[in-house]
Protein backbone atom coordinates (compact mmCIF):
# COMPACT_ATOMS: atom_id res chain seq x y z
CA UNK A 1 0.00 0.00 0.00
CA UNK A 2 2.45 2.57 0.86
CA UNK A 3 6.44 2.18 2.04
CA UNK A 4 6.89 2.08 5.89
CA UNK A 5 3.21 0.65 6.97
CA UNK A 6 4.02 -2.96 7.30
CA UNK A 7 7.30 -1.76 9.36
CA UNK A 8 4.38 0.37 11.59
CA UNK A 9 2.22 -2.68 11.89
CA UNK A 10 4.95 -4.69 13.15
CA UNK A 11 6.36 -1.86 15.58
CA UNK A 12 9.42 -0.96 13.85
CA UNK A 13 8.55 2.45 13.73
CA UNK A 14 12.05 4.55 12.91
CA UNK A 15 11.80 2.24 10.21
CA UNK A 16 8.52 2.96 8.89
CA UNK A 17 8.58 6.33 9.84
CA UNK A 18 11.75 6.68 7.34
CA UNK A 19 10.41 4.42 4.71
CA UNK A 20 7.46 6.63 5.02
CA UNK A 21 8.62 9.95 4.48
CA UNK A 22 10.96 9.19 2.16
CA UNK A 23 7.62 8.17 0.17
CA UNK A 24 5.84 10.52 1.01
CA UNK A 25 8.75 13.20 -0.24
CA UNK A 26 9.48 11.52 -3.23
CA UNK A 27 5.63 11.55 -4.16
CA UNK A 28 5.01 15.02 -3.34
CA UNK A 29 8.29 16.16 -5.53
CA UNK A 30 6.73 13.70 -8.61
CA UNK A 31 3.33 15.26 -7.96
CA UNK A 32 4.60 18.85 -7.99
CA UNK A 33 6.82 18.78 -10.74
CA UNK A 34 3.38 17.33 -12.78
CA UNK A 35 1.23 20.54 -11.24
CA UNK A 36 3.90 23.12 -12.33
CA UNK A 37 4.24 21.49 -15.42
CA UNK A 38 0.12 21.66 -16.19
CA UNK A 39 0.03 25.17 -14.79
CA UNK A 40 3.23 26.44 -16.74
CA UNK A 41 1.20 24.70 -19.74
CA UNK A 42 -2.14 26.62 -18.80
CA UNK A 43 0.04 30.00 -18.46
CA UNK A 44 0.93 29.40 -22.03
CA UNK A 45 -2.61 29.44 -23.39
CA UNK A 46 -3.76 32.16 -21.47
CA UNK A 47 -0.73 34.41 -22.38
CA UNK A 48 -1.41 32.92 -26.18
CA UNK A 49 2.12 31.56 -26.43
CA UNK A 50 0.28 28.13 -26.93
CA UNK A 51 -3.05 27.77 -29.35
CA UNK A 52 -6.29 25.84 -27.22
CA UNK A 53 -5.99 22.90 -29.87
CA UNK A 54 -5.09 19.38 -29.27
CA UNK A 55 -2.02 19.29 -31.18
CA UNK A 56 -0.64 22.56 -29.96
CA UNK A 57 -1.54 21.41 -26.12
CA UNK A 58 -0.15 17.91 -27.02
CA UNK A 59 3.34 18.99 -28.41
CA UNK A 60 3.71 21.40 -25.30
CA UNK A 61 2.91 18.92 -22.94
CA UNK A 62 5.57 16.41 -24.68
CA UNK A 63 8.22 19.66 -24.54
CA UNK A 64 7.24 19.83 -20.56
CA UNK A 65 7.84 15.92 -20.11
CA UNK A 66 10.98 15.65 -21.48
CA UNK A 67 12.41 18.70 -19.47
CA UNK A 68 10.94 17.09 -16.10
CA UNK A 69 11.66 13.20 -17.52
CA UNK A 70 15.11 13.57 -15.83
CA UNK A 71 14.63 14.01 -12.06
CA UNK A 72 11.18 12.91 -12.21
CA UNK A 73 13.01 9.18 -13.61
CA UNK A 74 15.67 9.84 -10.75
CA UNK A 75 12.93 10.25 -7.88
CA UNK A 76 10.58 7.53 -9.28
CA UNK A 77 13.70 4.93 -9.05
CA UNK A 78 14.05 5.63 -5.69
CA UNK A 79 10.63 5.74 -5.03
CA UNK A 80 10.38 1.99 -6.67
CA UNK A 81 13.15 0.86 -4.56
CA UNK A 82 11.88 2.11 -1.24
CA UNK A 83 8.45 0.15 -1.98
CA UNK A 84 10.73 -2.90 -2.42
CA UNK A 85 12.91 -2.12 0.60
CA UNK A 86 9.60 -1.71 2.67
CA UNK A 87 8.05 -5.24 1.48
CA UNK A 88 11.23 -7.52 1.60
CA UNK A 89 12.46 -6.29 4.70
CA UNK A 90 8.76 -6.44 6.34
CA UNK A 91 8.67 -10.11 5.13
CA UNK A 92 12.06 -10.34 6.42
CA UNK A 93 10.69 -9.26 9.74
CA UNK A 94 7.29 -10.72 10.02
CA UNK A 95 9.04 -14.25 9.09
CA UNK A 96 11.53 -14.09 11.90
CA UNK A 97 8.87 -13.31 14.07
CA UNK A 98 6.79 -16.25 12.79
CA UNK A 99 9.97 -18.33 13.78
CA UNK A 100 10.20 -16.83 17.03
CA UNK A 101 6.94 -17.38 18.23
CA UNK A 102 6.85 -21.26 16.79
CA UNK A 103 10.26 -21.74 18.78
CA UNK A 104 8.62 -20.57 21.85
CA UNK A 105 5.08 -22.67 21.43
CA UNK A 106 7.77 -25.86 20.76
CA UNK A 107 9.49 -25.20 24.46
Amino acid sequence: MFPGLGHLYLKRYLRGALLAAGAAALTYFIVSVAVNSAMDIAGKIEGGQVQPDAASISEAVSKASQDAERSTDIATTILIALWVIGIVDSYREGRARDRSKQADTKS
